[in-house]
């Protein structure tokens, strides 16, 4: 993709805004310029007069956030899935609705992709997402996950969760006719892990990095990071223990303290046993 230029105003609040979600990419501003951010794919240059630039193949997806709703935008479906990078924990996947109303409401929480806030705010405002959206969440525990992964592979598993969400919205209410999935596959891929399914959801627009253009997404993926969360909190009760997030080193020294605690024919109740932390121990 080629570089953009987008260059919007913005009130002192919304470049405080920016600044504030982006501060640890700030570098020596130039002339006139109150900050200047170098995030990934993207230059932003935000001047004393208001004036604020984006630069970069991503322009879009930072100015985004900034930008005027387009109406055609709303209503919008969006999904993203949570916990496929964790070595411990469930898979959770969110599909939620947002309608134009609930624009001002989400923007004002700060919702976006839940990899870019952090897991404590989450914790405390993802119910009033929740309560506010219309929405579908699926939670795999990692029994379940283990035994489906024996004859399935990752990305056909999370095309059968989005799908399945979609179509368990669908029963609450009328699907908008924009439908986003933060793409992990391509289309063409997906719809082939869904081949035989009953209940098959079309209509899809796949895009990546989804979740900084379409704020369902972004609520979608802050509801399945609260869930991801809470059934960690839930676990570490049951075992007493803290499980440590990601697949790090750090993850393998918790399996095997795990191990020789609970022994390992237990592993499978907490952890995705086809990860290579599982071969290390």
């Amino acid at each position: 993709m080629a570089n953009q230029t987008i260059t919007l105003k913005l009130t002192p609040e919304q470049q405080d805004r920016l600044y504030g979600s982006f501060r640890e990419c700030s570098v020596t501003p130039p002339a006139y310029a109150r900050f200047q951010l170098r995030a990934e794919n993207c230059v932003i240059t935000c001047y004393e007069s208001g004036k604020c630039v984006f630069q970069g193949k991503d322009a879009e997806v930072y100015a985004s956030a900034f930008m005027k709703p387009d109406e055609s935008l709303y209503p919008q479906a969006g999904s993203d899935e949570v916990g496929t990078g964790d070595y411990f924990g469930p898979v959770c996947v969110c599909a939620s609705i947002v309608q134009k109303k609930d624009v001002p409401f989400l923007e004002e929480l700060g919702v976006k992709d839940s990899k870019q806030i952090t897991d404590a705010y989450i914790l405390q405002h993802a119910p009033a997402v929740m309560e506010r959206l219309q929405h579908s969440l699926l939670i795999v525990n990692n029994r379940k996950y283990n035994e489906v992964h024996k004859t399935t592979n990752m990305n056909a598993i999370k095309a059968k969760l989005h799908n399945q969400a979609y179509f368990n919205l669908s029963a609450k209410t009328v699907l908008p006719d924009l439908r986003v999935i933060d793409q992990f596959t391509p289309e063409a891929s997906y719809y082939r892990y869904l081949q035989g399914d009953r209940n098959v959801i079309g209509q899809i627009r796949f895009e990546t990095k989804a979740e900084n253009k379409y704020l369902s997404v972004a609520a979608s993926s802050m509801i399945a990071r609260y869930a991801f969360l809470k059934s960690m909190e839930a676990m570490e009760r049951e075992y007493d223990m803290e499980f440590v997030k990601g697949a790090s080193s750090a993850v393998d020294e918790c399996a095997r303290k795990f191990v020789k605690r609970y022994g390992i024919e237990k592993l499978g109740d907490v952890a995705k046993l086809h990860f290579k932390n599982t071969e290390k121990l």
